[in-house]
């Protein structure tokens, strides 16, 4: 191994070194300009971009390759190290408003070569890098530096030949713009020139709901008077969610099932964990059910939910159903190719790039009780929640609700309200589309992409991350809460099969009629 792999290997993780008002120290090592904060005009750090001060997102890739470091660290510097935000910091002008500085970056301390036990490595690779990324739920990041970080693990597990888990500070973006930015650092491992092919984009979504064009005349009066009644709904829809969304804040929250955490205490430890799902069976479901995928996903969830609930409290009135609700992120971001990106950043029109956070978020509600004898009740459910959901501008309100909030309040008050809402609730879930197609990272094949995160105070956080034919189901749980996640990802698999397998009958009774 060369020098700068040994040196690596032993540098500690990153500490704690700024003040928590977000102030950074420059201390001259890898800062750089940071120290002239109050002269350097950088962008505004957004409203949204400060509520999210103690989330961090972590991606965990598996790769196909030993590591080659220089490949690696040549790959990064040139790639993911020039976009602005992974070169700058946070600190306060002189007004005392946080911007975005541009600083140093300095290779040698964001990517991180940990020294892991070798015998806890040869008795159980798996457990020893999931037990590795738990450790960095734990650490804070130092703030005098770009709050991003890459951590190789350079040995083989039962899913690659070695792992990296890379960590990012929510504030750098959220996970669509994380998952762009990645994916236009990587290319098509079939053909390395070009970048890796994506799902199309959706041809249904021509604007926002309210711009829902109105029908010619000769339609006929049904037609237009359906158009009406779709707007009265929209406002109906949208009142009762704002009121939903205020009684959260004030008073309205969730019961305490076995999901919902207790209490909540900066620096509990999360577990990250995840499991491939088939996307061809979630796709042949979609396609029985004349749903959408995300239906599908929702619907998964509740079943494996309602599984492990009903085994672990060992409760024999299966006919009972709880309400639970969760925190569901939505994209805000107009629909934009990856290659119109890459071409806007390889242009010199980066800014014209959103990478920040533009995200809402609905709240669903969550069912949990047993349907054995029809599984797909659990998609039905899901489609029809989440079509309501669809005909209701909360998405909006709650993205300008956070906005004004923080200006009003301030951060200290808008971060204790957030966080108050969010501990109303019990689950924060996502769902977020991948490449069809391998691809490389730094000349390494990419095995499987599992993003999660920690931070919100839920004891569980389920995101879905698609990948050429997989879907990828990973798990953020608090290990208290939690003793057993794999348990837990094995009842998503096992409600796939169920679902999957009703599916099929529904098909074939649709075919002999």
């Amino acid at each position: 191994m060369d020098s700068a792999a040994a040196t690596l290997r032993k540098r500690p993780l990153s500490v704690h070194t700024a003040g928590t008002n977000g102030t950074a120290a420059a201390n001259g090592n890898g800062v750089g300009r940071a120290g002239h904060a109050a002269e350097e005009q950088g962008e505004p750090v957004s409203p949204s971009e400060r509520l999210v001060e103690d989330f961090y997102i972590v991606v965990v890739i598996g790769i196909a390759t030993p590591v080659n470091l220089p490949a690696a660290r040549a790959g990064i510097e040139a790639q993911l190290a020039r976009y602005p935000r992974f070169r700058s910091i946070q600190a306060k002008d002189g007004s005392g408003n946080p911007r975005w500085v541009p600083t140093t970056v300095d290779l040698d301390y964001h990517i991180i070569y940990p020294k892991l036990d070798a015998a806890a490595v040869a008795r159980d690779p798996d457990r020893a890098v999931e037990d590795y990324v738990a450790t960095l739920s734990t650490r804070p990041m130092d703030e005098s530096r770009p709050l991003w970080e890459f951590h190789v693990l350079d040995f083989p597990t039962s899913e690659a030949a070695a792992t990296t888990a890379i960590r990012v500070h929510h504030s750098l973006g959220d996970g669509m713009s994380l998952l762009t930015l990645l994916m236009a650092c990587t290319r098509s491992a079939a053909d390395p020139a070009r970048l890796p092919a994506m799902p199309p984009l959706p041809t249904t979504r021509t604007g926002a709901i309210w711009e829902t064009p109105r029908p010619p005349a000769s339609a006929g009066c049904l037609a237009l008077a359906s158009w009406a009644w779709s707007f009265v709904l929209l406002a109906w829809h949208t009142v009762v969610d704002v009121a939903s969304f205020f009684a959260t804040i004030l008073f309205l929250r969730d019961p305490h099932t076995l999901f919902k955490r207790a209490n909540h205490e900066p620096g509990q430890r999360k577990r990250l964990v995840h499991r491939a799902l088939s996307l061809d069976d979630v796709k042949f479901v979609k396609n029985a059910m004349n749903c959408t995928v995300n239906d599908v996903l929702v619907g998964v969830t509740y079943a494996a939910l309602s599984r492990y609930y009903f085994r672990k409290t060992g409760d024999a009135d299966t006919s009972k159903e709880i309400r639970v609700r969760s925190i569901l992120l939505v994209n805000l971001r107009p629909t934009t190719s990856l290659q119109a990106c890459v071409n806007m950043i390889e242009s010199g029109k980066e800014s014209d790039v959103k990478w920040g956070n533009e995200l809402g978020f609905i709240i669903l509600p969550f069912h949990i009780g047993l349907h054995d004898d029809d599984p797909l009740q659990y998609v039905r459910k899901a489609k029809k929640i989440v079509d309501r959901k669809k005909s209701s501008l909360e998405v909006v309100f709650t993205h300008l609700a956070s906005e004004v909030i923080l200006k009003i309040f301030g951060l200290k008050a808008a971060g204790a309200i957030f966080h108050r809402m969010i501990s109303h609730t019990t689950i924060s879930f996502s769902n977020m589309i991948g490449p069809v197609e391998q691809v490389e990272f730094c000349g390494h094949p990419v095995v499987f992409i599992a993003p999660s995160g920690y931070g919100p105070p839920e004891a569980l956080t389920v995101n879905f991350q698609s990948y050429v034919n997989t879907m990828m189901v990973n798990l953020a749980v608090d290990e208290a809460q939690f003793p057993d996640p794999h348990e837990l990802l094995d009842d998503f698999v096992e409600s796939l099969r169920l679902i999957r397998g009703a599916a099929s009958s529904v098909g074939k009774n649709h075919r002999n009629d």
